[in-house]
């Protein structure tokens, strides 16, 4: 089994498109065509982590944090990223990390973090915008069936937590090949009608490229009509934050309570909220202050997230429980994910959780 093998699986639960624009998730270092020894699974790629990796066996460091933000002018081991690169390349370390794409999806960071707290009948805080597409082809009716398979096999036809979805109209088609085309159907030079079946179908547009190569691979005709066209609709299923409710209220200072515990944290840093309890609450791991105003209109009593800046806790004016938990103790979770994501697939294969301690923020 070979690292790229592994790296697959992460992302059919984490596609790299869907990582924000200012992220570098992905591969940071590393051959992936090479044969898998062993993954060590961690939050952030440290010097010790990359010792331990080595002392362990594992040619695979699978990482929440990207190791790498910022291009290289170059690698002199001036920093720690700096050395931790050199280091890997020379041992011939491959060092991946899923960052902010696995925390837009379900199933990601923010959906287990939901699922600890108990939160229930959940849904996306920030859904996405702007990236969906909508593909209309025309294909004969007896091959609509082959060609709507391929098109779901290749990523297409998912609404929410429903797949396989498309309309399809009967119509009549018409078209004249030319004196040196090979026509599926017809002779050259003569109009010829053929019964057909027009597809509608829904894709993120990520997926453009995979689909229309399984539309021309599928499709019987030589040259197949078909249209992609932008939709403005969001993508509910996908995007930051996650929001959803209790199954009963909780006291404040219970809840305050329950999450320093059930998040290990050695603080909590919250607001003032005149409410006695919560109950619709919306979650985000790590820096997710920009979505204190979806939490808001979400009628969430409580928001939380690993960090907030100070004026923050004056800007939400009471109108919600902010919460601060820590930005490693928000996101731990992470390896949890990525351990079950390659176990679920490779159950014989050594996906190690490191044991060294990476969070930089430490409390007195």
């Amino acid at each position: 089994m070979k690292i790229k093998d592994i790296l697959t699986e992460i992302e059919r639960l984490a596609p790299l498109p869907l990582q924000e624009s200012f992220d570098n998730a992905g591969i940071q270092a590393g051959d992936v065509e090479r044969e898998a020894t062993g993954a060590l699974i961690c939050l952030d790629v440290t010097e010790a982590v990359v010792g331990e990796a080595l002392e362990k066996g594992c040619n695979l460091i699978v990482s929440h944090h990207p190791l790498a933000f910022k291009p290289f002018k170059s690698l002199t081991g001036r920093t720690y990223v700096e050395r931790c690169l050199m280091k890997a390349c020379r041992h011939d370390l491959v060092i991946y990390a899923a960052h902010t794409n696995l925390d837009n999806v379900c199933g990601g960071i923010n959906s287990r973090l939901a699922e600890r707290i108990g939160l229930q009948q959940t849904r996306t805080l920030g859904p996405l915008k702007d990236a969906l597409l909508k593909l209309s082809v025309f294909v004969p009716e007896a091959h609509a069936e082959t060609v709507r398979k391929a098109l779901f096999d290749a990523g297409a036809g998912h609404i929410g937590k429903y797949d396989s979805c498309s309309f399809n109209l009967t119509g009549e088609g018409t078209f004249r090949a030319g004196e040196d085309a090979r026509p599926f159907c017809g002779a050259p030079g003569k109009l010829h009608r053929e019964r057909e079946i027009r597809i509608e179908t829904i894709l993120p547009a990520f997926r453009r490229s995979a689909v229309t190569r399984a539309l021309l691979s599928a499709h019987p005709y030589e040259e197949p009509a078909f249209d992609f066209y932008p939709l403005s609709n969001t993508w509910n299923t996908v995007g930051p934050g996650i929001v959803g409710d209790l199954s009963a209220s909780e006291e404040v200072r219970d809840f305050l309570s329950r999450i320093r515990t059930l998040l290990m944290a050695d603080g909590l840093r919250y607001s003032n909220f005149p409410g006695k309890s919560v109950r619709r609450i919306a979650v985000c791991g790590g820096s997710g202050a920009f979505l204190i105003p979806d939490a808001i209109a979400a009628g969430a009593d409580a928001f939380l997230t690993g960090e907030a800046k100070y004026n923050d806790f004056y800007d939400v004016e009471d109108r919600i429980l902010l919460i601060a938990a820590g930005h490693y103790e928000t996101e731990i979770c992470a390896k949890d994910i990525f351990v079950d994501v390659i176990s679920k697939k490779f159950p014989t294969f050594a996906a190690l959780i490191s044991n060294t301690d990476s969070n930089p923020v430490k409390y007195l």
